[in-house]
């Protein structure tokens, strides 16, 4: 059977190097995939990925369990992932790049069609649901990207996100409020679906 996350994490930190090879290719996807849903950016995720992993390289020598292996990897990527969109808003440049996004629909399409009408339209249908996704403030999107798409329970959230639990609930009912009416403007949901309020977090 395969090694748990905590036995690499001890593996490692005797001094084996393939215990964090593991971790790296049992992560490595997820990671991305975070960092792409945040940031919109291939590139950019794919260097928060490689600095993620040289981060943990060095951090986990000081580990102590206190989380899960998962859910300290999710907390670099989100810090990492909120960092970048920081600085992106410092230098006042648009969050989400309409040349990349564009770039990466033409790479989609362009990867072979094996039926073309039923790809295309599932593929746009994808891509617009990312956009919707990509229109809500960053912490709404961590707090829908790592319940509703990585299945994190509400407590790792609340270590990944650090903050109270109760404002983990209230943050993830206020962002998929925000997405079932950014989809149905889009016209990709029905209109007649329950608007939520603006109430304040809890904190």
């Amino acid at each position: 059977m395969p090694l748990s996350d905590e036995n690499l994490v001890l593996r490692f930190q005797a001094g084996d190097q393939d215990a964090f090879e593991e971790l790296f290719l049992r992560y490595r996807d997820k990671a991305y995939a975070l960092a792409l849903r945040m940031l919109r950016h291939p590139d950019m995720a794919a260097d928060v990925v490689q600095e993620t992993f040289l981060r943990l390289c060095k951090g986990l020598r000081r580990f102590r369990g206190e989380a899960s292996f998962s859910t300290y990897l999710y907390r670099v990527v989100s810090n990492l992932c909120m960092d970048e969109i920081r600085r992106r808003q410092r230098r006042q440049q648009v969050s989400m790049s309409v040349s990349g996004e564009e770039g990466g629909r033409q790479r989609e399409i362009a990867g072979g069609l094996s039926d073309p009408e039923e790809e295309l339209v599932r593929k746009e249908h994808a891509r617009r649901v990312e956009e919707a996704l990509g229109r809500l403030p960053e912490d709404y999107r961590l707090a829908v990207v790592l319940r509703d798409v990585h299945g994190l329970s509400y407590e790792e959230m609340a270590a990944v996100m650090q903050c109270p639990l109760g404002t983990v609930k209230s943050r993830l009912s206020r962002a998929r409020g925000m997405l079932r009416d950014i989809l149905t403007e889009m016209e990709l949901l029905p209109p007649g679906h329950v608007k939520t309020g603006e109430g304040r977090e809890t904190r």
